[in-house]
């Protein structure tokens, strides 16, 4: 058995949700007794909320991009300082051990 965790990311998802939606509509279209102009105002509706929802839902991903960009500065910070310390470390251990050479 294949025990590898799967994961979608955020344009799948997206793309699926409006595969879905797209889908929904033309069931609608295709079983809905209403005349005409009922079912285009319907539609119209859908079509509203639709937008409204994915507005929403790239409004979320933007915030958590910003978050994942904020965390990454936030570390690279850190690691940068570390790094820094290092190697001003290793310069004063190499300028020790020439001393003690000399």
């Amino acid at each position: 058995m294949d025990n590898r965790e799967t994961t979608c990311s955020g344009p799948a998802v997206a793309l699926a949700f409006l595969g879905g939606a797209m889908a929904g509509m033309v069931a609608g279209l295709l079983l809905a007794p209403k005349p005409g102009e009922e079912t285009r105002r319907a539609l119209k509706g859908y079509g509203r909320k639709a937008e409204e929802e994915v507005l929403e839902k790239a409004k979320e991903a933007r915030a958590a991009l910003d978050r994942a960009i904020e965390r990454g500065e936030h570390f690279l910070a850190e690691k940068t300082t570390d790094v820094e310390a290092a190697v001003k470390a290793g310069g004063e251990s190499l300028k020790e051990k020439n001393r003690q050479m000399l």
